[in-house]
């Protein structure tokens, strides 16, 4: 959802996007930054799809998919500011879109790859620039490659937890990297609005990073 602050004219026009979009294995230390773009996160196939819930832990950042006391996934996360805060509690995923895209001005047109709708229509899962810190209007910006992964490991009706915090922040939580997309130069709204963004994402990439 929010993108970090724009620079260009062409840019500005889309800065209400940014903000609309934040409403909404390769592995270091916690101590040490990289992009998101260089976090891929290893999965746990699951058995079956029952049991499969999503956990996501606002004070930590993090987000763990499990099926029983099996973690299938972990990754780091953006969720909202205190102003506009990532809602709390326990929704079902209630849709999914791989290629959904702004519909509102400002910044019709913008994509919020890897779409996972779990409360109301302004709060979802999805691709988009990781802070180390809450950024966001409410939704929960995820890494390309986990939100790939995490889309293709939930369906609709699996449960969302939100909580302030999780028991698996004390353990798989530490272990994951701080992630900090701040200094990514914004991709040219050419490319954003192309189709050929959600080709990329597909692959678990985008633009040149």
């Amino acid at each position: 959802m929010k993108f970090p602050a724009l620079r260009s004219l062409a840019a500005l026009l889309f800065a209400g996007a940014a903000l609309a979009l934040s409403s909404c294995t390769n592995t270091t230390s916690s101590g040490s930054a990289y992009t998101s773009f260089k976090f891929d996160p290893p999965v746990k196939q699951p058995t079956g799809s029952a049991g499969i819930r999503v956990k996501m832990s606002t004070g930590a950042q993090r987000l763990y998919v499990v099926q029983g006391d099996q973690v299938l996934l972990a990754t780091p996360i953006c969720v909202g500011t205190a102003g506009a805060p990532t809602p709390h509690g326990t929704f079902p995923i209630r849709a999914k879109q791989m290629q959904r895209r702004r519909a509102s001005e400002p910044g019709s047109g913008y994509p919020m790859t890897y779409w996972m709708e779990f409360s109301g229509p302004a709060y979802g899962m999805h691709w988009g620039f990781v802070k180390p810190y809450p950024a966001t209007h409410g939704c929960v910006r995820l890494p390309l490659n986990s939100a790939r992964k995490i889309f293709g490991l939930v369906k609709v009706g699996t449960p969302v937890d939100v909580a302030t915090s999780q028991p698996l922040d004390a353990t798989v939580g530490k272990s994951l990297p701080r992630i900090d997309d701040s200094a990514l130069p914004n991709p040219p709204m050419s490319y954003l609005l192309s189709p050929q963004v959600f080709s990329d994402a597909e692959k678990g990439k985008m633009w040149n990073f």
